[in-house]
């Protein structure tokens, strides 16, 4: 994993920044800024591009849970919330407003460089993956076409009714993995370790909650579902009402 990734920390206490700071550049991390409040944050996020947020949920002024959202209109980089609220109520809010991880306070600082070099290498190398296909398929454009949406692998795009819909990386990879296994019935615990990469454990919230950003998205009716469904006791599928799944341009 190359560590100029660009990474941005939002907490307004500067003793958390400071260690924080310190243990990324140990790890080879340099390309790190921080700030202090909600509205800092949008600035910066609004100026540059960043590969991934550590957002503190308790901020002066707006919290961190507050901002995720407008954060969402500008990047689709992994949020992890760094939060003392660790109840199953606020979890849920977290990944349902777009974060893709939940740190409890007080926390150990290398599992927070662990857990961020893990989403990095998640949100980084489906990228890069595309352009290494690219680079040897030359003109194959890989698309799957499900009438109603298309997934567009080569162009990591998600098309609804023939306009593009924005996609955090992690909603677009379990959408694109569902894409090339229809029909198929995969467990919470499949998905999540086919997507993320690392054994389920306890994290079958995450799944349930980019489940429902999908259905929001491809749906017409997210409550009725007629594409991502629910096999009862089993997990869920994707099903095919019709694909083209490869195209040569």
């Amino acid at each position: 994993m190359a560590t100029n990734a660009s990474i941005l920390l939002v907490d307004d206490e500067p003793s958390i920044i400071e260690l924080l700071q310190t243990v990324l550049h140990k790890e080879g991390y340099t390309n790190v800024d921080a700030v202090q409040s909600a509205e800092d944050a949008l600035k910066a996020c609004q100026s540059k591009i960043y590969d991934l947020i550590v957002l503190d949920v308790m901020l002066p002024g707006r919290s961190g849970i507050e901002i995720c959202p407008f954060l969402r209109e500008t990047t689709d980089a992994p949020i992890l919330f760094l939060t003392a609220k660790t109840s199953d109520f606020d979890k849920l809010t977290g990944f349902a407003v777009g974060g893709d991880d939940y740190i409890p306070k007080p926390f150990n600082p290398l599992e927070v460089v662990a857990r961020i070099r893990s989403q990095l290498r998640r949100y980084l190398s489906p990228a890069n993956q595309r352009n290494a296909v690219d680079a040897q398929a030359g003109s194959l454009h890989i698309q799957y076409d499900y009438g109603r949406f298309q997934v567009d692998e080569t162009a990591g795009e998600l098309i609804v009714e023939g306009a593009s819909v924005a996609c955090p990386a992690l909603v677009f990879q379990l959408l694109l993995f569902l894409c090339k296994h229809p029909n198929r019935v995969f467990s919470k615990s499949e998905l999540y370790e086919a997507v993320w990469g690392e054994d389920a454990l306890h994290d079958d919230n995450t799944v349930m909650v980019h489940i429902h950003r999908i259905r929001e998205r491809i749906e017409e009716n997210p409550s009725t579902p007629q594409f991502v469904v629910n096999v009862r006791g089993m997990g869920y599928k994707l099903v095919q009402p019709k694909q083209r799944s490869v195209s040569a341009l």
